[in-house]
C-alpha cells in the first residue's frame, strides 16, 4: 500500500509512519519542519523527507491514502493536487480506525489521565508478553515507538484525544474510534481555542459515549461529577464499570497499594496516579489480565514520559518534570507533590505555554491551582504572547486569578533563569510542570 503523509514529521504522525514502514507500507511525506527527535527516527527508517516544504508532484494517482496531519494547513498545496486527483485523504485517527475496525477496540478517553493509563496498560500487557496494537502518546519505556500496527493482533489500545482530527476534519479524534471497549477518566473544560463553552466541550465527550459499540464496555471514574452525569444521560446500551481511588499509604517515601493480597509497592506516587491505576485495572480485566498479574506488572511502572518524570540531577537533586499545563492537572500534580514530599521545602513551577492557559476568561480555572507549595512559580512568555497574537497579560492579573498572592511571576526567561541560579537545587524539591521547556532551562544542571 503506498501512502503520502502531509506533515510528517508531527509528534504522532512521524509515529505512524514508522509503523506503517515497519508493517510493509510504502511511505513517503512532506513538511516545513521537522525537529528531534522526529527527525532521527525518521532518517533510520529512510522515510525523512529529503528537503523541507510542500512539493505538489509528490502527489501522484498510485497513491492509495494521504494522512493529513493538523500542522497543515487547508490551503497546502499538496492537500489540493491530492483533492484534485480524488486521493483518499484520511486524518490520523481516520486511518487509525481503518487499521482497526476488525479488531476490538480500546479506548481511553478524558481530560486528564489518558495517557498515562493507556501506558499502564500497555505497561502490564507487555510485561506478560501479551501481544496488541495500540496508540499512545508518550514514549514508553521498553517501547521503540509510539504506534504499533499488524495484521494478526485482535486488539487495539487507542489513547482518544479530544482535540480536532485534522484541518479538514473538525470532530474530536476520538469519535472516529467507535470503541468496543472504553474508559473515561475525567472532565475539565480544555482547548477553548477550539471548544468556546464548557458545554461545547462537555457535549464532545457525550458524544464518545454514543459511539461506544452496542453492547460495549465503559469503565469510568465515579468521583468525576461531570463524567458521572454524561454517563448517567447516555441512552445508548453498554455495561458500566465504575471504579474510584483505592486505598493506599506512604512509609518512608514509599507508596503502597493496599489490596486483598496485601500492600503492593509502588514506583509512581499520587492519588491521581493511583485513581489512574485502579482505571488500568479494570480495563487490563478485559483484556484477560486478572489481578493477581496486574499488581505484578505495575509494580514496575515508572510513568510515561513527562509525567511526574524524575530527572536525573548532577547534584542529584530532587527534580520531576510533568507535563501539567490544563488547571485540572495542575492542581492533581501539586496535590500529589506535596502529599509525597512533606519533610522537603517544595518548589513548584508552572510554564502557561498554551492557547487556552494565557487566556484571560480560561486563567479563572487556575484558583488555588498552587497552593500549600512553599514557592510557587509562573512563567510565560511576553514574546509568545505577541506570537499568538493575544493581548499582552499583566503579573497581577495572573496573582488574581491563581489567588494567590505569594505567586513569583515572570515574563521573560533570563528573569526566570537568574532566579533559577539563586537556588540550591540539592535541597528541597522541584517540580516542573510545562508543555514547553521554560525558556530554554536546562533542568539537569
Amino acid at each position: 500500500m503506498n501512502t503520502h503523509f502531509i506533515a510528517i514529521g508531527g509528534s504522532a504522525m512521524h509515529n505512524l509512519a514508522i509503523a506503517l514502514k515497519d508493517k510493509g507500507y510504502h511511505v513517503t511525506g512532506s513538511d516545513d519542519a521537522i525537529f528531534e527527535p522526529s527527525k532521527s527516527r525518521l532518517e533510520i527508517k529512510g522515510i525523512l523527507p529529503q528537503e523541507m516544504g510542500w512539493f505538489p508532484d509528490k502527489i501522484t494517482p498510485n497513491i492509495d491514502a494521504v494522512i493529513l496531519g493538523m500542522h497543515a494547513h487547508q490551503d497546502n498545496p499538496e492537500l489540493a493536487k491530492a483533492k484534485e486527483l480524488g486521493l483518499k485523504i484520511y486524518s490520523y485517527p481516520e486511518f487509525l480506525y481503518e487499521q482497526s475496525k476488525n479488531k476490538t477496540r480500546v479506548v481511553i478517553a478524558g481530560s486528564h489521565g489518558k495517557t498515562t493509563i493507556t501506558s499502564m496498560i500497555l505497561h502490564v500487557l507487555n510485561f506478560h508478553q501479551k501481544d496488541v496494537d495500540f496508540m499512545v502518546g508518550a514514549q514508553l519505556e521498553g517501547f521503540d515507538c509510539m504506534v504499533k500496527l499488524t495484521q494478526d493482533n485482535d486488539f487495539m489500545v487507542l489513547e482518544g484525544d479530544e482535540y480536532l482530527s485534522s484541518p479538514i476534519d473538525l470532530r474530536s479524534k476520538f469519535l472516529l474510534y467507535q470503541p468496543n471497549i472504553a474508559l473515561l477518566s475525567g472532565i475539565a473544560w480544555d482547548h477553548i481555542n477550539v471548544f468556546k463553552t464548557f458545554d461545547d466541550y462537555i457535549e464532545q465527550f457525550r458524544k464518545f459515549v454514543a459511539s461506544i459499540t452496542p453492547g460495549g464496555v465503559l469503565v469510568y471514574n465515579e468521583e468525576d461529577a461531570e463524567v458521572v452525569k454524561v454517563v448517567d444521560a447516555a441512552e445508548n446500551y453498554f455495561r458500566k464499570i465504575p471504579y474510584k481511588t483505592p486505598e493506599y499509604e506512604i512509609n518512608n517515601d514509599q507508596v503502597y497499594l493496599k489490596t486483598e493480597m496485601g500492600d503492593i509497592p509502588l514506583s509512581i506516587f499520587g492519588a491521581h496516579n493511583l485513581l489512574n491505576l485502579e482505571g488500568a485495572r479494570h480495563i487490563c480485566q478485559q483484556l484477560g489480565i486478572m489481578d493477581e498479574s496486574f499488581y505484578e506488572a505495575i509494580m514496575s511502572f515508572k510513568g510515561a514520559s513527562k509525567r511526574l518524570e524524575k530527572v536525573e540531577r548532577e547534584d542529584k537533586g530532587t527534580l520531576y518534570k510533568d507535563f501539567a499545563h490544563a488547571p485540572s492537572k495542575v492542581k492533581a500534580t501539586v496535590k500529589a507533590f506535596k502529599e509525597q514530599f512533606k519533610k522537603e521545602k517544595t518548589y513548584g513551577f508552572l510554564e502557561l505555554h498554551t492557547y487556552s492557559s494565557l487566556n484571560p476568561i480560561f486563567l479563572e480555572q487556575y484558583d488555588h491551582a498552587m497552593d500549600g507549595l512553599d514557592e510557587a512559580i509562573v512563567f510565560y512568555s511576553e514574546d509568545a504572547l505577541k506570537i499568538k497574537r493575544m493581548e499582552p497579560i499583566s503579573p497581577e492579573l495572573i496573582q488574581e486569578k491563581f489567588k494567590n498572592n505569594h505567586l513569583k511571576v515572570f515574563t521573560k526567561a533570563e528573569d526566570l533563569h537568574a532566579y533559577w541560579n539563586t537556588l540550591d537545587k540539592a535541597t528541597g524539591a522541584y517540580l516542573m510542570m510545562s508543555s514547553g521547556n521554560f525558556g530554554g532551562l536546562d533542568l539537569t544542571k
